[in-house]
């Protein structure tokens, strides 16, 4: 569960549909259980209407007393336990493969040594690459690994434990210039991205990293939120703001699929919601950009998350349990057969809140939730890997106020019920094949789909019959292949080069009861297609010194829209401690597709599609950064950015709306007549301070300040609704070992995050109650501010090792002060009072994991 409550919010202007329910035909839509009122209902229905700025909230929440007796019943029974085994020394296994950094192909003979073992502990990879290492003792572990002609690296403080082999796919990079007998060993930079032809604003992160930040469940997005340059677009939702751009501008990648919002509670054309789908149990090591990344990422404005999934053990079973806020998990892995190399790794979760209904709790809401996550892995012998793959989950909420009293409205003469659904899924086929040691091909079949239905019913005083205002029925399925090659020619010059197709099959309906009629704004169903292409070469010049320039092509079936992006980037690294990068590159994004297809009415119950020919939008960004090592594991890294966005979607009629500042609501507006006449820009300046874990502790600070300027179809310069000005963030954590043998561990972890207030369009009062719809203050769009943000999280945990399993049980504490995002913000159209509600407090949030 997110913060203090679980919600969704959905919003309506006289703009905004909401829930249509099926089209027949390009002219007539059919709305499911309403029906056309009579005059006097629509005189009703009109007294009663809702005004919105971004709609009503849904939420979800037990009582004070409820949620402390069910975390203390958990706390205790946990610490009853570590007390009641025997302390014993115990051991793990690690196992895993060495690669080359760039072809990807095991380095066969490669040597790993656990450091300060005694007798040591080591052991030399297999023609494949692949190692065992047994007998190595529980807790945090360091380790290095050498492969002649290669760099060494020393992998610091990896946890062992034990319930679970310890799974590495240790990179190594091939030396341009060897120097004799001597060896170059560096530390294993977690921060480092996977990908090797990214050189500025990119880092990996890794499961271990999800899961340590206080605050983050467990969720990529909110995990990220810690990063420089980044910060959440509200308490409720995890959608995140990258240097100021709309969160639309994010791209989710998982197993080199681009996926549909991975998240519970999304709407068509966002990147976040409520709960995310994305099971941190499933994944390894992944990379995270920020801006000028490489150029096999396309459609894509603002960032992008590459996030790979792990494969299950191949020599014994292993399962996990975990109940918290975010729902009761189950999860196993293992080999299929003792005789095949062949592996399975899946996970279910059901929601919490369901659990707790069912069992008698009363809720305010009753909102629901289920995912399933798998990858299964398939070696052979001649044939390279084949493996398949998805993720998927659905989500209802359901609100209603028609059966409460009065005074639990939302307003006091004005109520709704809304109900709400979605769901998303996404499966894959991927091969990976290998020519030689230095030429690979990876080929992948994908199917991507994502469903949003939700109905909105209003009464008031005078009609408490529910009366259908407005609703939504949308879907998406997009089928996908891709292929890349990459080649190694030596150690100096690599290339990829890769080309995909996806097609979509969509199918949009949404309507609104406005002025005695539905209004249809959306109602179709067509299919059209994207195809990408690129190709990049990293040339490495010297050990320290290294280049890359890359090209992206898109082509758009549905108006022709077509583009060539230019990527370019070089790295120096000046000497062991100091680093210089710099990147530039184009980049571009069809927009939200359900935009292209808003109807314009026309006369006669006809319509136009006008945003159908809106072209790409498109950021020229240039990145400056400079790195310096104060010791292995402590680093200040800073980055200077600059960002020009042009070809913006704007409207002549609404000469300061521009698209920059849609994304961050469970919905989007259905703006009609949008031309690409528009502009942004972005820049800034970004610091990191960052100790990796070691000596039990470990701690990131960032500090950012930025600006984010829109200009719309008035060539006015304005605020984006994403400009806060200033971000800082502090996480940190440490690890206390207690026991004879170690055996267990205090967790402590605490977070900090402070923003600058974000604007937001206001509403026109007067104008809005002589209406009698929500109208807003145009001529000051993004002037005001709301209070700046500030909020911690403070976590506690014990983290215990039996023989054949592990437990751990992590208690998190939210506190958002006076100063926090809002929740909710909306209008009474009938007296222009306007309602603004911040949810502060206390926010628990517990989980109990077991490995075994």
């Amino acid at each position: 569960m997110t913060d203090s409550m679980f919600h969704l919010d959905h919003c309506q202007s006289g703009r905004q549909a909401l829930h249509t329910l099926s089209v027949t035909s390009k002219r007539k839509a059919v709305i499911l259980n309403a029906r056309l009122p009579d005059e006097q209902e629509v005189k009703r229905n009109e007294e009663s209407l809702i005004g919105f700025q971004k709609d009503p909230s849904l939420s979800f929440r037990m009582t004070s007393p409820m949620i402390y007796k069910f975390l203390l019943s958990l706390f205790l029974s946990l610490v009853l336990f570590t007390s009641l085994t025997a302390q014993q020394e115990f051991t793990q296994i690690v196992r895993g493969k060495v690669i080359d950094m760039d072809s990807r192909f095991g380095l066969p003979n490669a040597n790993i040594v656990l450091m300060k073992s005694n007798p040591q502990i080591g052991t030399s990879a297999d023609v494949n690459g692949l190692f065992i290492l047994k007998n190595v003792p529980v807790g945090r572990q360091n380790f290095q690994v050498s492969y002649t002609g290669y760099q060494t690296v020393v992998l610091s403080d990896l946890y062992v434990s034990t319930g679970k082999e310890l799974v590495l796919e240790i990179e190594l990079k091939e030396l341009v210039e060897t120097m004799g007998e001597v060896e170059i060993v560096a530390d294993f930079r977690k921060d480092k991205p996977i990908n090797p032809m990214a050189v500025v604003s990119a880092r990996s992160f890794s499961i271990e990293e999800t899961n340590k930040y206080a605050g983050s469940y467990g969720d990529p997005a909110r995990m990220a939120a810690n990063y420089a340059g980044v910060v959440s677009s509200r308490d409720n939702r995890n959608d995140i703001v990258i240097r100021g751009n709309s969160p639309i501008g994010l791209q989710y990648r998982i197993n080199g699929v681009e996926v549909t919002n991975p998240n519970h509670f999304g709407a068509q054309g966002t990147t976040g919601g409520a709960i995310t789908i994305l099971n941190t149990n499933l994944l390894t090591n992944s990379d995270f950009f920020t801006g000028a990344f490489p150029a096999e990422y396309g459609n894509a404005l603002s960032g992008v998350f590459d996030l790979n999934m792990r494969t299950g053990n191949t020599e014994v079973y292993e399962f996990w349990g975990q109940l918290g806020w975010n729902g009761l998990e189950f999860g196993l892995e293992g080999p299929f057969s003792k005789k095949s190399s062949a592996t399975y790794l899946a996970s279910y979760r059901y929601s919490i809140t369901d659990i707790l209904e069912k069992m008698g709790v009363k809720l305010n809401e009753r909102a629901r939730y289920q995912d399933l996550s798998f990858n299964l892995n398939f070696p052979t012998q001649k044939a390279g890997v084949f493996s398949i793959f998805g993720i998927g989950g659905t989500s209802g909420i359901t609100k209603t106020e028609s059966d409460k009293s009065q005074d639990d409205w939302t307003f006091a003469t004005h109520g709704e019920d809304l109900r709400s659904k979605s769901a998303m899924g996404t499966l894959g086929l991927s091969h990976n094949y290998f020519f030689n040691a230095s030429t690979s091909i990876q080929t992948r079949l994908s199917v991507v789909g994502s469903m949003v239905e939700t109905r909105i019913d209003t009464f008031s005083v005078i009609n408490q019959t529910p009366f259908t205002r407005n609703g939504e029925r949308s879907s998406e399925v997009k089928y996908g292949v891709s292929t890349q090659l990459t080649k190694k020619f030596n150690a100096a010059n690599v290339i990829d080069v890769g080309a995909s197709w996806e097609m979509y099959d969509v199918d949009y309906a949404d309507s609104i009861y406005f002025h005695h009629d539905y209004k249809h704004q959306t109602g179709i169903r067509t299919q059209f297609s994207l195809v990408q292409a690129f190709a990049q070469w990293q040339y490495q010049i010297s050990n320290s010194f290294s280049s890359y320039l890359g090209l992206h092509y898109q082509y758009f079936t549905l108006n022709d829209s077509q583009l060539l992006e230019p990527r370019a980037g070089l790295k120096w690294q000046v000497n062991p401690r100091n680093t210089l990068s710099f990147g530039v590159g184009l980049h571009s994004q069809t927009q939200a597709r359900v935009m292209y297809f808003v109807q314009t009415p026309l006369t006669d119950d006809d319509y136009a599609l006008t945003n159908e020919q809106m072209g790409f939008s498109k950021s020229l960004q240039f990145v400056l950064g400079y790195d310096h090592l104060f010791a292995e594991v402590f680093r200040i890294k800073a980055e200077t950015y600059y960002q020009y966005l042009y070809d913006i979607p704007v409207k002549e009629s609404i000469p300061q709306y521009s698209i920059l500042n849609e994304g961050t609501e469970f919905f989007l507006d259905r703006m009609d007549s949008l031309v690409n006449l528009g502009s942004g820009l972005n820049y800034g300046i970004e610091l990191t301070l960052e100790k990796f874990m070691s000596r039990n502790y470990f701690f990131l600070v960032t500090a950012s300040l930025f600006e984010s300027k829109y200009k719309g179809y008035d060539g006015i310069d304005r605020n984006t609704s994403f400009n806060s000005n200033y971000i800082i963030n502090a996480v940190g954590g440490y690890e206390l070992p207690f026991g004879k043998k170690k055996n267990r561990a205090l967790i402590l972890g605490l977070r900090v995050s402070w923003a600058g207030g974000r604007p937001y369009l206001p509403f026109d009062q007067q104008a809005t109650v002589d209406a009698g719809n929500v109208i807003f203050d145009w001529e000051n769009a993004y002037v005001p501010r709301h209070d700046d943000y500030f909020r911690t999280s403070f976590r506690v945990g014990l983290r215990r090792n039996e023989r054949k399993f592990n437990v751990a049980f992590l208690f998190d504490i939210q506190y958002r002060a006076n100063y926090t995002y809002i929740y909710m913000y909306r209008i009474d159209v009938t007296n222009g009072e306007i309602v603004k509600d911040f949810r502060m407090g206390w926010f628990p949030n517990s989980t109990v994991r077991f490995q075994f």
